[in-house]
């Protein structure tokens, strides 16, 4: 019977995450690779004040890490969307608030492997805030967001991301019901590729924070 010898599948991955720390680096951003995501949650709050105001992008990685509860039991402030029964107004207030907040966390839909960070959105807030505002902006994502160019980082967000995403919303969007993107033929209201965004190199005045983690996590 055939044993499974996972060493080069191991040397594999690490030699693709040393190669988009290594560029990530050099494109100016902090980063890091950590093995869980109990790690990266070690690592968020060391670098996470107790008074800090928090904004939380739109990601399910970090739902799915429990930080949103972590850092509100130990007395952050934290702006979070994703709150049952949130009118309009304030929904809109809380994404506001990322733009100011001290510390904004995050995930992104692609990192390539020579270290730009590539991200689609609807509303653009999570975007923006990873831009500009926040004096601290923190991004986590699982390694099996890595793609080795800008062109397959869109491939995977329009082709893997989205259709999940229109799913979770219920939109009836082609990638929603197929699977499968159909740009071309992907209309209002309920597209929610709307907002495209390439950071390739960290923005002048945020200081940026990107933890690679081996666990899979999100989308």
């Amino acid at each position: 019977m055939y044993k499974p010898n996972y060493e080069a599948r191991v040397w594999y991955y690490e030699k693709i995450v040393e190669t988009t720390i290594k560029n990530l680096i050099k494109n100016g951003f902090d980063a890091f690779y950590v093995s869980t995501k109990d790690e990266a949650l070690k690592k968020i709050l060391d670098m996470v004040p107790i008074e800090a105001k928090v904004g939380v992008g739109g990601s399910l990685t970090l739902r799915e890490m429990g930080l949103i509860e972590i850092l509100t039991k130990r007395g952050n402030s934290v702006a979070e969307t994703w709150q049952p029964n949130l009118s309009k107004e304030v929904e809109l207030e809380m994404r506001r608030k990322h733009l100011t907040s001290d510390v904004f966390i995050s995930s992104t839909n692609a990192i390539t492997m020579d270290g730009k960070l590539v991200n689609i959105d609807g509303t653009g807030n999570r975007v923006a805030a990873m831009i500009f505002g926040p004096k601290k902006v923190i991004i986590v994502a699982s390694v099996n967001k890595i793609v080795k160019d800008v062109d397959e980082g869109i491939e995977r967000v329009r082709n893997v991301a989205a259709p999940m995403n229109a799913k979770r919303y219920n939109k009836k969007t082609p990638c929603g019901i197929t699977g499968l993107c159909d740009e071309k033929n992907c209309e209002l209201p309920d597209r929610i590729c709307k907002i495209i965004t390439i950071i390739e190199r960290r923005p002048t005045n945020t200081d940026t924070t990107i933890i690679l983690v081996g666990e899979a996590l999100g989308y």
